[in-house]
């Protein structure tokens, strides 16, 4: 049974719900599931929604089979009761055939260190003493994201082993945009393994992003596909992340570290100026032949 969308005030968005799973849309900045803080999460708004609707009781409510950080927006899915929670976490690597992530990331600041168009980072990850996920540098004991090395030195590094695929979908002078796949799902696995080439995620202040133009950080779970549990049944769900993306990505940050025109009056605009000026030829131009530019082309001469 195919409910219609229904949206909370938390926008939360339900693309599909059965007696058995409930598929939403979660959006930025709201946890997956309840934790110690009285923060909303979408387990909790969703259980508000099907007590509106009548269908809430002990034995028919959400169950989370698997997270999303909280500021990671995108496809979630829930088990609508304790037997099918089993079934799906019992199965879950089987059951589900797709995952996708498109992320916006800032480019490395040396060029040479740009990533292939697609290929496998493979490095483990540990967590700090703020639960998050990083690549530990090869010295092992030091964590470029909180604890210092005394901190460190008190106790050794575990690692656990993380594997992202990625697909370069557009790369632009400041920024790329990836569509990524876990062949593991750890906490912060994209965040930490593209931040660790030099790639921090655009408003992931934990990996020191350095540009935020959307107010939010830059990862949607964009595709889940699986095998319905109990019926068989073959189930694609696809919710685009913002357009608004891959244009800021075309048109490149000016105001990101590293841009050739760090903004209207930086000091690299004299250079951008030069160069359009240069596409108009090389010659000062007369007041005629000014005449016959375009409003734009005369004003870049100015």
């Amino acid at each position: 049974m195919k409910n219609e969308t229904q949206k909370h005030s938390q926008r939360i968005e339900i693309l599909f719900e059965d007696e058995y799973i409930c598929v939403i849309n979660k959006p930025t900045g709201i946890l997956s599931v309840p934790s110690q803080s009285k923060d909303k999460s979408a387990l909790t708004v969703l259980e508000e929604i099907m007590r509106r609707n009548g269908t809430y009781s002990a034995k028919h409510r959400p169950f989370a089979v698997h997270r999303l950080d909280r500021d990671t927006s995108g496809i979630m899915m829930f088990a609508l009761s304790e037997i099918a929670q089993k079934k799906i976490m019992d199965s879950w690597h089987k059951m589900v055939s797709e995952r996708l992530y498109r992320a916006v990331a800032e480019n490395p600041k040396n060029p040479k260190k740009l990533l292939p168009l697609s290929g496998l980072i493979d490095d483990d990850l540990a967590f700090n003493a703020r639960n998050i996920g990083f690549v530990p540098k090869k010295d092992g004991k030091t964590d470029e994201f909180g604890e210092s090395k005394k901190e460190q030195a008190k106790k050794p590094i575990k690692t656990v082993p993380a594997r992202t695929n990625f697909t370069t979908i557009l790369r632009g002078k400041t920024h790329t945009l990836f569509e990524l796949s876990l062949d593991t799902g750890k906490k912060n696995q994209i965040r930490a393994h593209l931040a660790s080439k030099g790639y921090p995620l655009a408003g992931d202040k934990n990996f020191r992003a350095k540009t935020d133009n959307f107010g939010r950080l830059c990862l949607h779970a964009c595709t889940l596909e699986f095998t319905h549990p109990f019926t068989g049944q073959k189930m694609r769900f696809e919710v685009p992340e913002p357009k608004e993306w891959k244009l800021y990505v075309e048109k490149g940050d000016f105001n990101a570290p590293g841009s050739k025109r760090q903004g209207r009056f930086g000091k690299s605009d004299n250079a951008f100026k030069k160069q359009e000026s240069f596409s108009l030829g090389k010659k000062r131009l007369s007041a005629k032949d000014k005449a016959h530019l375009d409003f734009i082309s005369q004003g870049k001469l100015r």
